[in-house]
C-alpha cells in the first residue's frame, strides 16, 4: 500500500472524527438550550429529554475517544495532524461536560418543579434566559471555528467571555436582592444561583474549545493568556 493511499485513509479518518465531534458538539448545544427552556417554563417533561440527551453525549464521547486511541495506535501522526487529535481529545472532554451543566440544570427544574415552586413565588428566571443565549451563541462560535479551524472566529471566542462572566455576577447581585427582600425564596434562589454558575461554566467551556483551536492551527498553547497576549501569539 502506498504512502499516497495511507494518507487518503488518514485524512478520511480524520473527517470521520470531526464529523462525529460536531455532531456532539450540536447535541450538547440543544442540551443547554432545552435545558434554560425548561427553566423558563418549570417542564419537567423537557428536563428529563436532555437527561436522555446526556446518556447520547456521553456514549459519544467513549465512541470518539475510542477511535482516536485506534487512529494514533495504527497511523503514529506526527506534527499537526498529533496536535488534531490530542486538540479533539479534549474537545470532546469539554463537550462531555457542557452536557454536564445541561444536566444539572435539568435536575434542578426538577427539584423545582417537584416543590411546587412555580406555583408559590415568582422567580427571576426569565433573566437567566440572556445568559445562557450568550453561552450557546460562544459554543455555537467555536463549534465553527472548529468546523473551519478558523483562528479569527475563535479569538472572537475569547474576546466575548468577560460578557457571560458580567451577566452572571449581574444575576448573581439580583438573586441576592430577592433572598433578602423575600426569606422564602432563599432556598429557591440559591438553586437559581448554581444554574446561572453553570451556563457561566458554559461559556468557560466554549473558551476552552476556541483554545484548542488556536493549538491546532498555530501549534501555540495560549491557555491561561491574556485576549491581547494571544492576538499577538497568533498573526
Amino acid at each position: 500500500m502506498n504512502d499516497r493511499h495511507l494518507s487518503t485513509q488518514f485524512d478520511a479518518e480524520l473527517s470521520g472524527v470531526s464529523t462525529r465531534v460536531l455532531e456532539m458538539g450540536g447535541m450538547v448545544e440543544s442540551q443547554v438550550a432545552r435545558s434554560v427552556q425548561a427553566l423558563i417554563e418549570f417542564n419537567s417533561e423537557l428536563a428529563s429529554e436532555v437527561l436522555a440527551i446526556e446518556e447520547r453525549v456521553n456514549q459519544t464521547e467513549v465512541e470518539i475517544d475510542r477511535d482516536l486511541s485506534t487512529i494514533i495506535a495504527r497511523r503514529q501522526p506526527t506534527a499537526r495532524d498529533l496536535r488534531l487529535l490530542i486538540a479533539i481529545s479534549k474537545t470532546i472532554a469539554n463537550l462531555e461536560r457542557v452536557g454536564d451543566e445541561a444536566a444539572r440544570i435539568a435536575r434542578t427544574v426538577q427539584r423545582l418543579v417537584n416543590t411546587g415552586v412555580s406555583s408559590r413565588m415568582r422567580l427571576p428566571v426569565n433573566d437567566l434566559g440572556y445568559e445562557s443565549q450568550l453561552a450557546i451563541d460562544q459554543l455555537r462560535k467555536a463549534l465553527d471555528a472548529f468546523a473551519r479551524l478558523d483562528v479569527d472566529r475563535a479569538v472572537e471566542v475569547l474576546k466575548a467571555d468577560d460578557l457571560i462572566d458580567q451577566e452572571f455576577e449581574g444575576l448573581l447581585r439580583k438573586l441576592i436582592t430577592f433572598m433578602m427582600e423575600d426569606p422564602r425564596t432563599i432556598s429557591s434562589s440559591i438553586d437559581l444561583v448554581f444554574v446561572a454558575k453553570a451556563i457561566e461554566r458554559v461559556g468557560d467551556h466554549a473558551k476552552n474549545l476556541a483554545e484548542q483551536i488556536i493549538y491546532i492551527v498555530k501549534g501555540t498553547d495560549v491557555r491561561h493568556s491574556s485576549v491581547g497576549t494571544v492576538e499577538t501569539m497568533v498573526r
